[in-house]
Order: structure tokens, then sequence, then C-alpha cells
């Protein structure tokens, strides 16, 4: 599943990433075109140098002697370390700068730059850093030599760290100055590029976030909608359950819940309709009953009470049969689950209602009271509407315990095997002649759903005797 928090956390981090990638392509575009410029500062620095030295330098055919003195007159007039080579590359001499640089900073000399002379003698000096090395103090050349000697030692690594003047700050690198200048308008002032460059990158990431956070607030506000109009009484009420993260988890589940509200205030509300419907009768007669008593004879006084007590049998079962589907009908948890000997609870409901039970010993988890209950409705279904013997039989069915009612009566046409475990549905014609509510075969469909089981009904074969066949099927222990 793809998660929620996962697509806003990456989506960040695409940001970030992309917002990185830009700054450093355009600070590394803006480095290199600072080192360019610098090193064509440096070359044309380092010209000029070589013009002026080719034109004051002693000629080669000069004692060493005077060629060095005047190496190191230029080296303290420019504060340059210098060194001079002759055409077979032998030194012929070098200043004192020079030469404590050798000693003392390695790494500048590392950088020499050769100025090649027209009479074939070539000058050494250290080539400049083009950034800033940064060496803590105490790394810097040693105080050895004299005050002069030092000082041009320190200037010329001073200015290696900072870069010589006019060649390490070009046009628009200034102070302020970070936008390249071959990005930068004319017409846009210098310490204003940064500012604008992050806040275009800015506007860019906020533009590509907006359409991800808008879908997925979209998406929130329809469930949302959803959820108000199902509780204002939309019972048919249902949302979207596009895409495969957290809220298209939640809406789904909202759609299940609703589904099983709806179904049950349906199934409430049809009992309640059907429940009144049944009640007509019974107090009907029972008022009747209740009318005549007074002016009837003696002798049909005792019959009036017997109707009497009838009817209010027939209240009481009906009442509890309702308050039983409508607790199951709930959803409520079983309130117990413990073995049950369902031969044994079978046995003991057979010889109540004169019938005869036989089968393996078998036990499932459930409840008691409601196996009780499913086992009582199907005997008093096959005694009041089958005939002749009742059998009831318990066998084991892979997983499944099977407890099987069988009765010789007329059977259940095809078309009403389903229906007749719908509350308060009887038979054509049933009803005037045996009676009941119609709630018994739909509480044992609860009661068998409710311990993860199902039931059914079944013809019976003619070599058996015909008549009908209730299967109770529930998980075995």
């Amino acid at each position: 599943m793809r998660s929620l928090y996962l697509r806003l956390w990456l989506t960040v981090v695409a940001a970030l990433a992309l917002f990185a990638l830009v700054s450093g392509w355009l600070v590394q575009r803006h480095l290199d075109e600072q080192r360019a410029r610098a090193e064509a500062a440096l070359q044309d620095r380092v010209g000029a140098w070589a013009e002026l030295l080719q034109r004051t330098l002693p000629p080669a055919t000069a004692p060493a002697e005077v060629q060095a003195a005047a190496l190191a007159d230029w080296s303290r007039r420019l504060r340059v370390p210098m060194a001079l080579d002759d055409a077979a590359g032998r030194r012929i001499a070098a200043s004192e700068s020079f030469q404590r640089l050798a000693e003392d900073r390695p790494d500048l000399l590392a950088r020499v730059a050769a100025i090649p002379l027209d009479d074939g003698r070539t000058l050494s000096v250290p080539r400049p850093s083009l950034r800033r090395l940064g060496a803590p103090e105490g790394e810097r050349g040693s105080e050895r030599g004299g005050p002069r000697e030092r000082g041009e030692a320190r200037a010329f690594e001073r200015r290696s760290e900072r870069g010589m003047p006019g060649m390490m700050r070009a046009p628009g690198a200034g102070e302020g100055g970070w936008l390249p200048p071959s990005l930068r308008p004319p017409w846009l002032p210098e310490g204003l590029g940064l500012v604008l460059l992050l806040g275009l990158l800015f506007l860019a990431v906020a533009a590509g976030a907006w359409p991800v956070v808008r879908r997925l607030t979209r998406r929130l506000e329809a469930l949302k909608q959803g959820v108000e109009a199902f509780g204002a009484g939309a019972l048919h009420q249902r949302v979207a359950e596009d895409g495969r993260d957290e809220v298209a988890a939640v809406a789904a589940s909202f759609n299940r819940a609703a589904t099983r509200i709806e179904a049950l205030l349906r199934s409430h509300q049809s009992l309640l309709a059907n429940a009144s419907h049944e009640l007509r009768s019974p107090l009907a007669r029972l008022k009747m009953a209740v009318a005549m008593l007074d002016d009837a004879q003696p002798a049909e006084r005792a019959a009036l009470r017997q109707e009497i007590a009838t009817n209010i049998g027939e209240l009481d079962a009906l009442v509890e049969e309702v308050l039983l589907a409508s607790r199951l009908d709930a959803g409520a948890a079983l309130e117990r689950r413990e073995p049950v000997p369902l031969l044994a609870l079978a046995a003991e409901e057979a010889a109540r209602h004169d019938a005869t039970a036989e089968g393996e010993d078998l036990t499932v988890p459930g409840d008691e009271r409601l196996l009780r209950r499913a086992v009582r409705n199907l005997l008093e279904n096959a005694r009041r509407y089958g005939a002749g013997e009742v059998q009831v039989r318990v066998a084991r069915q892979g997983a499944m315990v099977e407890l099987t009612v069988s009765d010789h009566g007329a059977g259940v046409p095809e078309a009403y095997r389903e229906r007749i475990f719908e509350p308060f549905f009887r038979l054509p014609g049933h009803a005037e002649r045996e009676g009941g509510v119609g709630l018994g075969l739909a509480l044992v469909r609860q009661i068998a759903e409710r311990h993860g089981g199902h039931v059914r009904c079944e013809p019976r074969a003619a070599a058996e005797g015909g008549g009908s066949r209730f299967v109770l099927a529930l998980p075995a222990a």
C-alpha cells in the first residue's frame, strides 16, 4: 500500500533535491566562471611580469652575482618570490623569499609559473591559489630571516590565500554579487541576484507540490461530505475509493460500515413492521375473549380462559423471538463460547418433542443457550409442518459438524427453500392452519451465522419417505 505520509515525505524530498541540484549547478557554474577569469587575469599579469623583467634584468652573459642582485631587487619591489634558471635548466639565483617558501610552504611552490625569457632563461614565480587556502596561523611560514624577507614572504602568503589583487574578484562576483554576469540582466542590482534565484526556486517548488497536496485534500473533503450526508440520514450515501493509500482505506471502511448500518436499520424497520402486524391477531382475539368473558355462561368461561392463556402465550413467544432477533441483528459478540456436546443437546430437545436422535458424539464451540434454541426451533418447525416421525442426526463433514432434522411432511417447494429463512415468512396457507409467527427459521439462520456456520433446506427422496431435511452446519471444535 502506498502510504500517504510516504508520498508527502517523498514530495518534500524531491523538492529539496531539485533545489539542491539547481543551486549546485548554478554555484558550480559561477565558480567555473570565476576560475576562468582568475586564470585569464593571472596569465595577463604573468605576461606583464615577463615583459618587464625581460627589459630590466641583466643579459644572460652577465655574471651570476649581477643577475642574482637584480633578481633580488625586483623580488623586493614586486614583493613576489622569484627564481631564475639558465637555458639548460640550472638555477642561477633565487630570492630569499623564494628559498624561504621552498622550506616553509612547499605547497605554494608546487604551483610554480615558468615564464620563458627571449634569451632562453626561465623565470619561476609561485602561482597564487585560486581559492582561499584557509591555513591556520600556526601553519604559516616561520619567522626566520630578516624583517624585510619575513615581510615579503608573509605578504606573498596572504596574497596567495586571498588571491592576487585584480585576479580573483571578477565583475559581478564582489560582495553581494552571487549571480553570474552571463545570467544577470543589466537592470538587476548585484545584491538581489541570490534573492531572485531563491524566490524563483521557491515558486517552482510551490507550483510542483500544489497539485499533489490539492488532490489529497480534495479526497479528504469528499470523504468528509459523504460522512456528513450519511449522518444526516442519507443511508445510501457512499464515497469513492480511489487509490491505494490510507485515504482509500478509510473510504472503504466507511462504505463497509455504512452498508452494515443500512442493512441493520432496514432489518429493524422490517422487523418492527412485521412484529406490529403479527401482534394484531393475538391482541384482537384476546380483546374479544375478554369482552365475552363477563356475559359468557359458566360452561363457556373455561374455554374463554383457555383462549386468553393461549393468546398471551403467543404474545409472549412473539416478543421473546423479536427481542432475540433484534439482539442477534445488532452483531454483538457471543456472550459465551464454550465446548458444546451437540449430540447430547440434540437428544435432550428431541425427547421433549417426541423425536429420535442419533449420530456421533461431537463437540462444537459456541453459546449453548443459542444452540439449544436453534435445535428447538428446527424440531418445532418439523413437528408443526411435518408428519410422522421426526429424526435428528449428528455427523461430521470435513471441518464442519452437521445436525440434520428430517420430517415426513409435504416438503418445501424449491422456490421457497431460501425464503423460509426470512423473518415473518410463512408458506402460503400454513399460517391459518399451523400458526406460528415466522421467526423460528430466521433465528436459526442468525444463530448459525453468529457461530460461523450456515443452515439449508433439502428435499428428502421418495425412497426415504419424502418430506424435508434441515441441515445446521457448525465449525467443529
